[in-house]
């Protein structure tokens, strides 16, 4: 229904749909989107995955936590483009009921089983985020690797959602009555997510403007995937 593809967002569902997500989310505090990776997306992003380098990255300012964070990559500056897209941050608005955002900030990150990788609980609640995602990018059926969302004062269990499926998404909600953590991988696999945030402020291409990489080169890695579509 839902689906990011080379060329854009593409949404092939009915105003009862969005109504439809809408009520969920209101119930849950997030969906999920199934295949919200085009399958030749998909497989573009995971080989150049594979060939990327990751650098050991911890969070300032929550509690402890740790993981792997690709450098920059035709993969990064892809997916970067692909979800800063006019028509998502208005289907986003619609579900979520949120402001609508006007940029996406995001990371392509790493956690291996048995090495701490992990998120401690926190509520992302600063610098105009308005509701958070991470798109599951791994290879392998991972184990472990859970978002957990809870209340923040009574710490009272609110969902606990798995992301397993290659190109399936989590939207969540961003609340100061809310917490969420990423809890660590175990088994044998890697989980390998394209997590972040759509934000309010700034527009994309302030946004791009403040960033190490300069706007061209992210745009020509996203041209080096074909992306098209995207708002600027």
């Amino acid at each position: 229904m839902i689906r990011v593809t080379r060329q854009g967002t593409v949404f092939s569902g009915s105003n009862e749909h969005l109504n439809e997500l809408r009520s969920q989310f209101n119930q849950r505090h997030y969906l999920r989107f199934p295949e919200l990776l085009e399958p030749e997306l998909l497989e573009f992003l995971q080989g150049r995955i594979d060939r990327g380098e990751f650098y050991e990255r911890v969070h300032q300012d929550i509690g402890p936590n740790k993981e792997l964070c690709l450098t920059g990559s035709a993969a990064s500056g892809a997916l970067s483009c692909l979800m800063n897209d006019e028509r998502l941050f208005q289907i986003i608005q619609s579900i979520t009921e949120c402001e609508l955002p006007r940029c996406f900030e995001g990371r392509i990150y790493r956690a291996i089983p048995n090495h701490g990788h992990h998120d401690a609980w926190h509520n992302d609640v600063i610098e105009n985020r308005l509701v958070g995602l991470s798109i599951n990018l791994s290879r392998e059926v991972y184990t472990g690797g859970v978002l957990q969302i809870r209340n923040r004062e009574s710490r009272e269990m609110v969902a606990e959602v798995s992301n397993v499926g290659a190109g399936d998404a989590i939207v969540f909600r961003l609340a100061r009555y809310l917490e969420h953590r990423i809890t660590e991988v175990d088994g044998h696999a890697a989980k390998t997510a394209f997590a972040g945030w759509f934000r309010s402020q700034p527009d994309w291409i302030s946004f791009v403007r403040t960033q190490i990489h300069t706007g061209s080169k992210i745009r020509k890695l996203a041209d080096s995937a074909g992306c098209a579509g995207v708002s600027r």
